[in-house]
């Protein structure tokens, strides 16, 4: 792989975790949460680096390709030489959502520590992660070094049993400033951490309980809510038809994250990242084929 300079310190997010293709009905997808954030993340203008292992594999090379093409950083990327590239086969239902079938071992199980990674952490201006990624022992305790760094640390919390073991997402919680959700799985942290009341107040409750600034919770058709720092605001969504479901939680947070990174306000802030995710989930898979890499997607008019 060609190597590369790394960006300004300051400058970069880092995101961490799964790499992997999804097997739609409509064809292979690259994707992956960090893989989809980082993809959005370019197309609104933030340097991005995708953490992450590969296999010495054909599906390995392109997804390399890919991540060149969207313009996402690949000089933290690891090749290993025995384990698989990530692959997911994806059932789709008839209202366009998705049921994921998640293969084992891949490569994204084995990330390793390494001087570089360390040091971009460090220098880094936010580092997404999610808790898929952390199914593995070596990736987790990778994840966990990683993490200790001033940069903001943004945690995506994607609970696909049988990878949801409940330690794992409380010390998740615990070591990030801004969680984004879905309302399915606020209800289920909810049950697992005895956090009561309705969503404003048990938003409210997981940010004092685990030291979070930021709560953002999605509701599919519904739009979203945000907790930031005691504010309360709601979006209603937008109507779109529906192709599928796949990556539209990632496009939302991609452009929450570089709207709070950029300090906008928090009614722009849902409205942009609702707008943007509706406009995935009338694509086919999580990063629409016809968007340029720096460039803003379009929302469906």
């Amino acid at each position: 792989m060609p190597v590369t300079s790394p960006p300004e310190p300051g400058s970069e997010v880092l995101c961490v975790g799964e790499l992997l293709w999804d097997s739609l009905p409509a064809g292979l997808f690259l994707g992956g949460a960090p893989f989809n954030v980082a993809c959005h993340l370019r197309a609104a203008g933030v340097v991005a680096t995708m953490v992450t292992r590969i296999g010495a594999d054909q599906l390995g090379d392109e997804a390399y390709r890919r991540l060149a093409r969207y313009g996402v950083g690949t000089d933290l990327l690891q090749v290993d030489p025995l384990l698989p590239t990530g692959f997911v086969r994806v059932s789709v239902a008839e209202d366009g959502n998705a049921q994921y079938y998640i293969v084992e071992p891949a490569a994204w199980d084995n990330l390793e520590i390494t001087r570089s990674l360390l040091e971009r952490a460090a220098a880094a201006k936010a580092i997404v992660f999610g808790t898929l990624a952390q199914r593995s022992a070596v990736t987790r305790d990778t994840l966990r070094r990683v993490l200790n760094t001033h940069a903001l640390k943004v945690l995506d919390v994607n609970l696909r049993p049988p990878y949801d073991d409940h330690e794992i997402i409380r010390d998740s919680l615990r070591r990030a400033d801004v969680v984004k959700l879905n309302e399915d799985e606020m209800r289920r942290l909810a049950s697992w951490f005895d956090l009561r009341g309705d969503l404003r107040r048990t938003a409210g409750v997981l940010a004092e309980t685990f030291d979070c600034h930021v709560v953002c919770v999605t509701r599919g058709r519904n739009g979203a809510t945000l907790w930031r720092e005691g504010r309360w605001t709601e979006h209603p969504g937008f109507e779109v038809e529906v192709r599928d479901t796949v990556g539209v939680g990632d496009a939302f947070l991609a452009v929450l994250l570089a709207g709070l990174l950029n300090g906008t306000d928090d009614e722009a802030l849902l409205h942009h990242a609702n707008l943007i995710g509706a406009y995935v989930a009338t694509q086919h898979g999580a990063v629409p084929e016809d968007q340029p890499a720096h460039e803003p997607p379009r929302a469906a008019p």
